[in-house]
């Protein structure tokens, strides 16, 4: 037991690279691959590639180290990843097809929205636009469900296969992403009111009065920043309020409305989103560190 917590996550992907390659045929490379995801955060996987095939899925395994650190083996967790790759691979291989034809994929193209500066490196090779001190990057969404969406970065490289213009994948991402995932705005309060109750009867809030905070997301809660995007939605939130407003960049997936006459000011709000991001969110899931106003007479959000 001693021996499995001074196992590092690096030394556990080299034990079950091992394993792995031990169950494949000769025809099969198993290797750790790294990658560099959103706002330059690295990631370490396994990556299982067939020779003569162009589907090459990397497996990360944080969890399966999780298990591992709980009393799962080396074995097993081998044998559950390779059940995966059979998985990813057959569904992979249909998507592969898929993604090649535009026709085919222009109605399931989307935008996201990242920091511009934290991901200076991965729109080297990307097509984008910036807003404000933003980025707008494209997707192509493959299936959403309850858990999130699952989804593939547009690159460079996709433009050249498909044989088309940055333009013409920007605008078919304005025209999908408000109907493939619509927008939710909720008021802070009614989602505090779907946390579990705790048993002394706490965990529901208590706001009788004007709400202080909104949540302005997607459908499916995720990559929902991108809503400020769609078209008059910031404008709609201005009639509602019947006041300007700041937005507060919680994360990539959700930002966080204010209503001016509620606020602390923007100094006090900017001081809570860098507290917010060095203390609660993910590194991967970091969006910005200041807010936004939102005028409603001018009809314009800036920095």
């Amino acid at each position: 037991m001693k021996e499995r917590r001074g196992m590092t996550y690096f030394q556990f992907i080299h034990a079950v690279e091992g394993k792995v390659k031990e169950k494949v045929d000769g025809n099969i490379s198993v290797y750790i691959h790294s990658t560099v995801k959103n706002n330059g955060t690295k990631r370490h996987g396994l990556t299982i590639a067939e020779k003569g095939g162009n589907i090459f899925p990397t497996i990360y395994l944080e969890e399966y180290y999780q298990q591992f650190l709980a009393g799962g083996s080396v074995e097993n967790i081998a044998g559950d990843i390779l059940k995966m790759y059979r998985e990813v691979r057959f569904k992979s291989s249909f998507e592969g097809e898929f993604l090649r034809d535009f026709k085919k994929v222009k109605e399931r193209i989307v935008y996201h929205l990242v920091n511009r500066k934290a991901n200076e490196d991965m729109l080297l090779e990307a097509p984008y636009d910036e807003y404000l001190d933003l980025a707008v990057v494209y997707y192509v969404l493959l299936e959403v469900n309850s858990y999130g969406m699952a989804s593939l970065m547009i690159r460079d490289e996709h433009l050249k296969m498909w044989n088309v213009s940055k333009k013409e994948v920007s605008c078919e991402a304005q025209r999908n992403t408000g109907k493939l995932l619509p927008y939710e705005f909720r008021a802070m309060s009614a989602l505090l009111k779907e946390l579990p109750v705790k048993e002394d009867g706490r965990g529901e809030a208590d706001n009788k009065g004007k709400d202080l905070m909104y949540v302005l997301s997607n459908c499916i809660r995720s990559y929902g920043a991108a809503v400020i995007l769609y078209e008059n939605q910031l404008d709609g939130i201005g009639a509602y309020l019947a006041e300007n407003f700041y937005v507060l960049p919680s994360s990539i997936h959700e930002v966080i409305v204010v209503p001016e006459s509620v606020s602390p000011g923007r100094e006090a709000l900017d001081f809570l989103v860098v507290k917010v991001n060095e203390t609660q969110v993910d590194p991967e899931e970091y969006l910005s560190n200041h807010v936004y106003y939102y005028d409603r007479q001018e009809r314009r959000l800036t920095a």
